[in-house]
C-alpha cells in the first residue's frame, strides 16, 4: 500500500482541521489504517487507529475532539480534528498495518504538517 497524506496547515486554538489520507496498491481494505503524530525529541505517537473492521481506538490526548474514519471504495482516511489545542501540533503520518504470518508490515505516508497557535 502506498500512502500520500494531505490536509495539515495553520490554525488557531479551537479551529478545525480535517486530514486525509490516500492509499494506491493493494491490501488497502484489509490494512489497520492510522494517524501518528511526531514532534521534535519525541517518539511518534499513535493518535487514532481504524481497524479493517472499522473499530475505533484514539489517544487519551485526542479523545472527544478526533474522529477517525474510513472508505474503503475510495481507498481513503479520514482524520477530522476538532477543539485543536497548540500540543496537537506536529507532523502527522499515516500509516497502513497488515499482518501476514504473524509479522507486521507497516507503510508510512510522508507527513502533513499541523501546526495550532495559541
Amino acid at each position: 500500500v502506498q500512502l500520500q497524506a494531505s490536509g495539515g496547515g495553520l490554525v488557531q486554538a479551537g479551529g478545525s482541521l480535517r486530514l486525509s489520507c490516500a492509499a494506491s496498491g493493494s491490501g488497502f481494505s484489509i490494512s489497520h489504517m492510522g494517524w501518528y503524530r511526531e514532534v521534535p525529541g519525541k517518539q511518534r505517537e499513535l493518535v487514532a487507529q481504524i481497524t479493517s473492521g472499522s473499530s475505533t481506538n484514539y489517544a487519551d490526548s485526542v479523545a472527544g475532539r478526533f474522529a477517525i474514519s474510513r472508505d474503503n471504495a475510495k481507498k481513503m482516511v479520514y482524520l477530522q480534528m476538532n477543539s485543536l489545542k497548540p500540543e496537537d501540533t506536529g507532523v502527522y503520518y499515516c500509516n497502513a498495518a497488515r499482518w501476514a504470518s504473524g509479522v507486521r508490515h507497516d507503510s508510512w505516508g510522508q507527513g502533513t504538517l499541523v501546526t495550532v497557535s495559541s
